[in-house]
């Protein structure tokens, strides 16, 4: 699978054991955060102000 088959980007990474990392859906353009520790890890969507989720619009 190419990276233009891929739904997903990883457009921020910092850390290993402990990782922060943010994603985007190339679909809809919707910011996620992803936080690992160890072998945990939770994502959730990115939201603004006034609790609307963060788009990256299309290149």
């Amino acid at each position: 699978m190419s990276n233009k088959d891929k739904r997903f980007e990883k457009v921020y990474s910092q850390g290993t054991l402990e990782a922060v990392e943010i994603w985007v859906d190339k679909e809809t353009g919707v910011n996620y955060l992803f936080r690992q520790s160890g072998y945990a890890g939770g994502l959730t969507p990115l939201i603004d102000k006034d609790g609307k989720p963060i788009i990256t619009p299309e290149e």
